[in-house]
């Protein structure tokens, strides 16, 4: 195995939409941009074989831990905000699933969709710029699949070994536990979809705006997000804002088109046209 810039954790997914199955995930979202922006990309994730989805992140290192079935999404987006369910459950992947090389990995994007990564893998990357887009480990689904939030148990011990945090407001139970993500982050953003995102780093509180998009498909825009912000990060050598301002554009024209591959193409033009 080579050496890897951008390591991606979590399951991707199946989700179930009006035009067809499409893959989803945020290592599905983050791996192709990560590599868009020029980093060499690997992938950790599980899925069953009632999914076909590896031919869709070409050049990615996978590894993908058998399953009996793959975590499958649906979201709906109402005026009043997404409707998520979940059916299926794809394996948990734990520290003993990475391997000794991706160990030393530049960046390590944990994306959990389903809770299912055993946060204790974190303590593996000690020389890795370590980021977290922590959504998965809120989500709890009741017996009909529909997906609400939960507290994660494991958020004081793990968030302050994090380098950044990336999350959404309706990713988090309630408004307390936004402010223990205040107090534990060295570096947070919290995103607000078309507002653009809030950054909360070394005592200071910036808002950064976005522009208005034109949105057709908002799926994995959070992921989109969360990558743009970790690579520019690293490559700035840790500046926030300007990490910040970044990932604002990108995402919103990722949400311009649908599909993984329709989305990655767009930031690839924009990328040649900003040289």
């Amino acid at each position: 195995m080579t050496q890897i810039d951008y390591l991606a954790i979590g399951h991707i997914t199946r989700d179930l939409t009006p035009e067809g199955d499409k893959l989803g995930g945020a290592v599905s979202f983050s791996s192709r941009l990560a590599q868009a922006l020029g980093c060499k990309t690997a992938v950790l994730t599980s899925s069953g074989s009632d999914f076909e989805w590896q031919h869709e992140l070409p050049g990615i290192e996978i590894i993908s831990i058998d399953a009996d079935e793959t975590t499958t999404f649906e979201n709906v987006y109402t005026p009043e905000g997404r409707i998520q369910t979940i059916s299926g459950n794809a394996a948990p992947i734990l520290a003993q699933h990475v391997p000794e090389a991706w160990q030393r990995a530049s960046i390590v994007h944990f994306g959990p969709m389903d809770d299912e990564i055993d946060p204790n893998i974190v303590h593996l990357f000690s020389n890795s710029m370590v980021c977290l887009a922590p959504q998965g480990w809120h989500r709890q689904w009741d017996e009909n699949g529909r997906v609400t939030q939960k507290a994660w148990r494991d958020m004081a011990e793990i968030l302050p070994l994090a380098a950044a945090v990336v999350v959404s407001l309706e990713d988090l139970p309630d408004e307390e536990t936004l402010d223990q993500y205040i107090d534990l982050c060295k570096l947070l953003v919290v995103t607000h979809g078309a507002d653009g995102c809030t950054v909360y780093y070394d005592d200071e509180i910036r808002h950064i705006p976005t522009r208005k998009a034109t949105e057709v498909d908002a799926t994995g825009a959070g992921d989109t997000f969360a990558t743009a912000y970790f690579v520019r990060l690293y490559q700035t050598d840790g500046n926030p804002w300007e990490a910040a301002r970044f990932a604002n554009e990108i995402a919103a024209l990722s949400v311009e088109y649908s599909g993984v591959s329709a989305k990655v193409t767009a930031v690839q033009e924009y990328l040649k046209k900003e040289g």
